[in-house]
């Protein structure tokens, strides 16, 4: 009995700092609650020098597998292809999640540029690195910009290539980019309508803890915003020099990158097939994982 007592002490402790720990850093608890069951789950977690900067990675499917190079978007991380990555992996490709220098859990240096040609830059270091010599390539968002540079660069390193609500060409946004960086819980609210059809409204604690994040690494936001919106790393000029294979996926109702832009990119890349995803919104390979897998499960089959 008196041990039982004092398990039952123990165990209501642990409750308690673990509930204290998720109202005080819950942000911090999500993520780390990711990582365990990513371990659990087979997925490996390291890190690689790229340009003299550490860059952090996972990795998960058959070691013998085509190995494809998904790349996250801006204020992203590798963990936002959760959803997607283990159905490619299960369908038996090696998937590569890349940590963009400045995000997730890579290295921040202060004097990097953080613009997408830099960036794209940092991917092909991060396969010369891992002896990657051809892959099929994915971005979303910032990142579909990104691997458009990647695909321009070095062609012959790209197998297919495969645009997610992708960024990249010379549209000026019709929102308000200050909502990238939240100040308040009216502005994550907003930046989540934006994000997502039927936003959940996000309770205090949570929104306080989104703003704590988002106040640490907004100097990195802005200057990557600051880069993209000179229009000098649009790609409007190289999308109809691609020859590779490319799939362009998107979310109906992504309001980030509307539509149309997906529509604009598959008219100048002929050989590129675009698939719509009702109900979606920008984070649709997150959100809507399920209904964009099977497209590209095809696609990469080919």
């Amino acid at each position: 009995m008196r041990l039982a007592k004092r398990v039952l002490v123990v165990l209501v402790l642990l409750v308690l700092v673990g509930g204290f720990a998720v109202w005080r850093r819950p942000v911090s608890c999500y993520w780390e609650s990711m990582y365990v069951l990513d371990w659990f789950e087979g997925v490996q977690s390291t890190n690689v020098m790229v340009g003299g900067h550490r860059v952090h990675y996972e990795v998960e499917g058959p070691a013998a597998g085509t190995p494809v190079v998904l790349v996250h978007g801006l204020g992203g991380r590798a963990e936002d292809w959760r959803n997607l990555a283990p159905l490619i992996a299960k369908a038996g490709f090696r998937v590569y999640l890349p940590d963009l220098i400045g995000y997730g859990r890579s290295e921040k240096p202060a004097d990097f540029s953080y613009s997408v040609h830099d960036e794209a830059k940092v991917v092909l270091g991060f396969m010369d690195a891992l002896g990657l010599q051809k892959v099929d390539l994915g971005g979303w968002s910032m990142g579909g910009a990104i691997v458009q540079h990647v695909a321009a660069a070095d062609p012959e390193r790209v197998q297919q290539l495969l645009l997610f609500d992708s960024a990249g060409l010379f549209v000026l946004p019709k929102w308000d980019i200050a909502l990238f960086t939240p100040r308040s819980d009216a502005e994550v609210a907003q930046l989540d309508a934006l994000l997502m059809p039927n936003s959940p409204k996000v309770p205090h604690f949570v929104a306080r803890d989104i703003l704590r994040v988002s106040d640490h690494r907004a100097w990195i936001i802005h200057r990557a915003l600051e880069s993209m919106l000179t229009g000098q790393d649009a790609t409007d000029k190289l999308l109809p020099e691609l020859k590779m294979p490319v799939l362009i996926l998107w979310g109906a109702d992504d309001q980030i990158t509307p539509e149309s832009e997906g529509e604009t990119m598959h008219t100048m890349i002929p050989q590129s097939k675009l698939v719509v995803i009702p109900g979606c919104g920008h984070l649709a390979p997150g959100q809507c994982a399920v209904q964009m897998a099977r497209p590209v499960v095809g696609f990469l089959k080919k």
